[in-house]
């Protein structure tokens, strides 16, 4: 849809914010980190939708703003679809990209401790995590934008595959 930023570009962007909100801005504060780099991904989402829906007729309904974000918008970000979509037709739906590129270079010694043990809130887990905040922030600004406030929050399986929840606010 226009100009572009090469993948390794953004990559080095990404990897940068996160290194530095976590380990010079708020080194001691993981939260504050994470909610700026949640900010950061929303104002981002936020313009990138305006752009890519000036010349559309607003959307209907949710799914079909949803849709929009899992095929045109994702295209626009990472040249692919998300890889599933899955509702309860009750405000919740869940986007699954089985090759996020933002974690494809991350290992599953990543989420491990010392012993080998997995353990949700050990420091690899959380360095991943960070990862995941900005996209999560890309996602609810696009929907803010189009008029849907919803909240997002990530998961991840196995790398490098990623879910991300949308639970659409009343």
């Amino acid at each position: 849809m226009g100009r572009e930023v090469s993948k390794s570009c953004m990559d080095g962007l990404v990897t940068e914010m996160v290194s530095s909100y976590c380990t010079r801005f708020y080194a001691n504060k993981p939260e504050l980190a994470a909610r700026r780099i949640e900010a950061i991904g929303y104002q981002v989402g936020h313009q990138l939708s305006e752009r890519y829906t000036i010349e559309r007729p607003r959307f209907t309904d949710h799914l079909e703003a949803i849709k929009f974000i899992c095929k045109d918008f994702w295209s626009e970000l990472f040249k692919k679809q998300i890889d599933n979509l899955k509702t309860n037709h009750r405000g919740t739906f869940v986007l699954q990209d089985n090759k996020f590129p933002w974690l494809s270079r991350m290992s599953g010694d990543d989420l491990s401790v010392e012993n080998g043990m997995e353990d949700p809130e050990s420091k690899g887990a959380q360095a991943m995590s960070m990862y995941c905040y900005f996209p999560c922030g890309i996602i609810r600004g696009a929907l803010s934008n189009l008029g849907i406030p919803c909240a997002v929050s990530a998961d991840i399986s196995s790398l490098p595959a990623c879910s991300f929840v949308i639970s659409v606010k009343a």
